[in-house]
C-alpha cells in the first residue's frame, strides 16, 4: 500500500502539482502577449465531442486522481466540513437539463482536485467517483498544465479546459464553459483567476460574469471557501504533500442571481457592465462566506 501511494504520488506530482518554472515566458510573449508554450488548439475539438477512447481515458484518470486526492485530504489530514448538503443536493436532484456553477477561492496548486477528494467520501457513491459524467469541468492554467502533450492528455482526460490567463473574457475556455453549462453540466470556476499566495483581496475576473450572463439558463451558484490548503501543498518550496493539517471547507447557500439577471433583461446594458454587476455581486456573497469561514476555522484551530 505504502509503495503504490508513493509511485502515485511522485507520478502525479510531476503531472499535476510540479509548480511551474520561473516565467521567463512573459518576456518570450510581450506584456500584452500572453506567452502560450505549448499550442493548446488541438485540445478544444476534443473536449467538445469527446471521442470513445476520450470517455475510457476519462473515467481512468478521474478515478485514479479521486482517490489519491481522497487519501491526501481524508486519510492524511483532517478536514471539517460546513454544509455540504448544498452541493449534494444540487448534484443529486436537480433537473437534467440545469447548470451547476460552483466558485471558490485559490490557495493552492492542489485545491483542485484536492477538494473534490472530499466528495469522493462524503458525497459521491463510488460508482460516481470515476464517473466522467458527475465530476466538474474546470479551467486550469494553460502555462502550468499544458506545457507538452503528455500533461495535457492528462488534464484533459481529467476535464480541465486550458484557460490563457491575461486572454481576457473572450477565449476558447470560456467559450467551452459557456457550453458545457448549456448541457447541464457542472464547471467550477476560481474567479480570483490564480493562486493567490498572499490570500489578499482580488478583484474577481470577468470571466465568471460573462459565463453567467451567456448561459441561457442560470445556473444554480454555489459559493466554496475553503481554509489550510497552501498548508497541504505550499506555494514555497520544498514542495511536498504534509500531513495532519486541519482544513475548513463551507459550501454556501446557492447565490441568487434571478433579480439581477430580471433587471438587466428589463433594462439592458452594455456587455461590460453586465458582466461586472455580476462578477461584483459573486465576490459580494463570497466575501460574506469568506468572513464565516474564517470563524469557523478559527474555532476549529482552537478546538
Amino acid at each position: 500500500m505504502l509503495t503504490l501511494l508513493s509511485t502515485m504520488s511522485a507520478f502525479l506530482f510531476n503531472l499535476l502539482l510540479k509548480p511551474p518554472s520561473p516565467a521567463n515566458g512573459a518576456a518570450a510573449g510581450g506584456v500584452n502577449q500572453p506567452f502560450v508554450p505549448y499550442n493548446i488548439d488541438w485540445i478544444f475539438p476534443k473536449l467538445r465531442r469527446p471521442s470513445r477512447l476520450w470517455h475510457i481515458a476519462s473515467t481512468g484518470v478521474i478515478g485514479l486522481v479521486g482517490f489519491f486526492s481522497k487519501i491526501v485530504i481524508v486519510w492524511l489530514n483532517k478536514a471539517r466540513v460546513h454544509n455540504i448538503q448544498v452541493l449534494e443536493n444540487a448534484l443529486e436532484n436537480r433537473p437534467k437539463d440545469i447548470p451547476l456553477l460552483t466558485v471558490s477561492n485559490h490557495h493552492s496548486c492542489f485545491d483542485d482536485p484536492g477538494m473534490w477528494g472530499l466528495l469522493t467520501l462524503r458525497l459521491l457513491k463510488l460508482r460516481n467517483v470515476c464517473n466522467k459524467n458527475v465530476i466538474r469541468w474546470s479551467m486550469a492554467a494553460h502555462d502550468i498544465c499544458f506545457t507538452n502533450k503528455l500533461h495535457s492528455m492528462f488534464f484533459m482526460y481529467g476535464k480541465c479546459i486550458p484557460v490563457v490567463r491575461g486572454g481576457g473574457v473572450y477565449q476558447p475556455a470560456i467559450d467551452l464553459c459557456i457550453e458545457k453549462l448549456k448541457l447541464g453540466h457542472w464547471v467550477h470556476v476560481f474567479p480570483e483567476g490564480k493562486v493567490n499566495m498572499t490570500k489578499e483581496d482580488l478583484r474577481f475576473k470577468w470571466g465568471v460574469g460573462r459565463i453567467v450572463y451567456e448561459t441561457p439558463i442560470l445556473p444554480i451558484i454555489i459559493p466554496i471557501w475553503h481554509i489550510g490548503m497552501e498548508t497541504v501543498l505550499p506555494n514555497e518550496p520544498p514542495y511536498y504533500l504534509r500531513t495532519g493539517k486541519k482544513l475548513t471547507y463551507n459550501f454556501g447557500e446557492p447565490i441568487d442571481l434571478n433579480s439581477l439577471m430580471e433587471s438587466l433583461r428589463k433594462d439592458p446594458v452594455s456587455e461590460e457592465q453586465a458582466r461586472k454587476l455580476i462578477t461584483d455581486r459573486i465576490q459580494e456573497e463570497m466575501m460574506k462566506l469568506k468572513e464565516e469561514t474564517e470563524r469557523l476555522h478559527h474555532d476549529y484551530l482552537k478546538s
